[in-house]
């Protein structure tokens, strides 16, 4: 008898129950702790000001080597 339990669960798990996956994703997102509007904006401008940095100093140590290669060659 345990086996045919066994065998219809494994039937039962085997196709896509989209009720329960959207039951269960939204049991998951309940756990979420979202942050709040101004922590979302403060680390979102930490996060614009550090790409701009980066890239900045990217294009100037771009630019250094182009000039170098320029007097080198």
């Amino acid at each position: 008898m345990a086996k045919k339990d066994e065998v219809e669960t494994q039937e039962k798990s085997s196709g896509f129950d989209a009720v329960g996956f959207f039951k269960e994703s939204k049991e998951e997102l309940d756990k979420v702790v979202w942050p709040s509007r101004q922590q979302l904006v403060s680390e979102s401008l930490a996060v614009l000001l550090m790409v701009t940095l980066s890239a900045t100093l990217i294009y100037l140590v771009d630019n250094f080597f182009d000039w170098v290669a320029g007097k080198v060659f």
